[in-house]
């Protein structure tokens, strides 16, 4: 039998090895953005400073 009516856009089965990098980039994308969110964090604070607790509701 032919190839020919098989999909070329249809996902294939992952081998174990491919599954376990995917798992690793995985988590250093989200290592990166935890840090992306902390670091935007940590200087959104340096830069209000003591305003914050000067300001009035």
């Amino acid at each position: 039998m032919s190839d020919d009516n098989v999909d070329p856009h249809a996902p294939r089965a992952l081998t174990p090895e491919e599954k376990k990098q995917q798992k690793r980039r995985n988590m250093a994308v989200a290592l990166a953005l935890g840090a992306f969110i902390l670091t935007v964090f940590l200087v959104t604070i340096m830069r209000l400073g003591g305003a914050v607790a000067d300001r009035s509701f």
